[in-house]
């Protein structure tokens, strides 16, 4: 897989990221980062995509 990285604020480089790779997706920036599984990472997207979780 080719590792996919979105910074949340493509203004500047210190903003939180979100990079998904082979190893799993990792969110955060610096020593403040979450790393999610693949499979965690998809019921979360499923779980937007089904309207459980909204803008806050």
């Amino acid at each position: 897989m080719k590792p996919i990285n979105v910074t949340l604020c493509p203004a500047c480089g210190g903003c939180p990221s979100v990079e998904i790779s082979d190893h799993g997706v990792t969110i955060g920036e610096d020593r403040n980062t979450v790393r999610l599984t693949h499979a965690e990472w998809n019921d979360l997207v499923a779980r937007i995509k089904r309207g459980e979780l909204h803008e806050v």
